[in-house]
């Protein structure tokens, strides 16, 4: 039995590659997908190798996890429940394509994930693999099959001699170019504050700097291409923002959250770059959409965004509102001014060439006014029903 396993190099999924091999006794050939992971990566393909695989891939897929996922994401404002800027959710289907690629080229019988029966990413990656895989290939999941703990992958990495990440032996993190997620130990406590340990990306805000940063982002068609009048990739870009604003302490996020299964989670991410786009993109958006435009784009954005969450990736619906989304973002072109101070963002300008504000209109010491005449014919039939109902109603209330 050959099976194509989606290998993080952590706790979990080393274990479950021993698994595979003293359960089943298949050969497993492991396959880590490169999303932006930075410290994951590290001597994974080794103990990949040390665990038994047969064979591995390392797919660099930052590029297109960025172009793919991430840019539909902020011209969606995807922000879950208002919050979560669907950093693993996004990840997971990319994930899923490529195992599946691999899965096809090495005539696998079966693929192999690490996710539980209680969290979102079983539903995301079954479903995606599902759509991708001819019908004879097994989707497996050995946590959710054999009732696997953390506890016990912690015993099978000990036994075959590999240490455990310290901050993996109390939470759960998941990391990616546009997320960084962690779940467990005292934050299963909604309660208590997180404690300063469980973040990476961000500084405290009280420490950090004095002085204010100031940040330019020019958008192309609803996609940010530049900071500060830099040109660059949008893989890099994200990485320049998560690096620039988490260092003045913006981007933290403590939320319950509504998971796909049914069950109500305490959350911590780190988002700087995510949320500092989503923030600037929506008020470009402001700028130059109809206000008609604004309020229909919003429900668009909710449904898309809650698509992905939910694993339905491959939901004709998801891409015929991103469609939508793109077609409305072709007027999202300009820059946005950020100010970061603190642990806050605020936008402090905005500028495009597809504006709808007009300084001579909105001007009140030199712009128009329209005369009295035209304010009050306006007012009258603005309100004529509502008038009309509220002395009707009023009448015989």
């Amino acid at each position: 039995m050959r099976v194509v396993l989606a290998y993080s190099g952590g706790l979990d999924t080393s274990a479950i590659l021993v698994l595979l091999r003293e359960k089943l006794g298949a050969e497993v050939v492991t396959v880590t997908v490169d999303v932006g992971q930075e410290e994951e990566l590290e001597g994974v393909e080794e103990r990949a190798y040390k665990l038994g695989s047969t064979k591995h891939y390392t797919i660099d897929a930052r590029g297109e996890f960025a172009s793919n996922y991430i840019a539909p994401a902020v011209r969606a404002n995807a922000l879950y429940e208002g919050e979560y800027p669907l950093g693993t959710a996004l990840a997971r289907p990319l994930i899923a394509e490529k195992v599946a690629e691999v899965a096809k080229r090495e005539g696998a019988d079966a693929v192999a994930h690490g996710c539980t029966s209680k969290g979102n990413d079983q539903v995301r990656f079954d479903l995606t693999l599902m759509a991708l895989l001819p019908g004879d290939v097994e989707v497996i999941a050995p946590v959710r099959m054999w009732n696997l703990t953390r506890a016990a992958s912690r015993k099978i990495l000990a036994s075959k001699g590999l240490p455990v990440p310290s901050a993996h032996k109390k939470y759960s993190i998941d990391e990616n170019l546009w997320t960084r997620s962690i779940e467990g130990g005292p934050l299963d406590d909604p309660l208590e504050e997180p404690p300063e340990e469980v973040y990476a990306w961000t500084v405290p805000p009280h420490k950090a700097p004095d002085e204010p940063l100031y940040l330019t982002i020019t958008f192309e068609a609803g996609t940010p291409v530049a900071v500060d009048g830099e040109r660059m990739p949008l893989d890099r870009l994200v990485a320049t923002l998560n690096r620039l604003v988490g260092a003045h302490g913006y981007g933290r996020i403590d939320h319950i959250e509504s998971r796909v299964v049914g069950i109500k989670s305490r959350e911590v991410y780190e988002a700087p770059a995510a949320l500092a786009l989503i923030r600037a993109h929506r008020d470009l958006e402001k700028l130059v959409l109809t206000p008609r435009e604004l309020r229909f784009k919003a429900l668009a954005d909710a449904a898309w965004t809650d698509l992905v969450y939910q694993g339905l990736w491959v939901e004709p619906l998801r891409g015929e509102l991103q469609a939508l989304i793109d077609s409305m973002n072709r007027w999202v072109t300009g820059e946005v001014r950020v100010k970061v101070y603190k642990g806050s963002l605020t936008i402090v300008g905005r500028h495009s060439p597809y504006t709808l504000y007009e300084r001579g209109i909105a001007d009140y010491d030199t712009g128009w006014y329209p005369s009295d005449e035209e304010a009050r014919g306006f007012i009258r039939l603005w309100g004529l029903q509502s008038l009309q109902a509220a002395r009707v109603r009023g009448a015989n209330a």
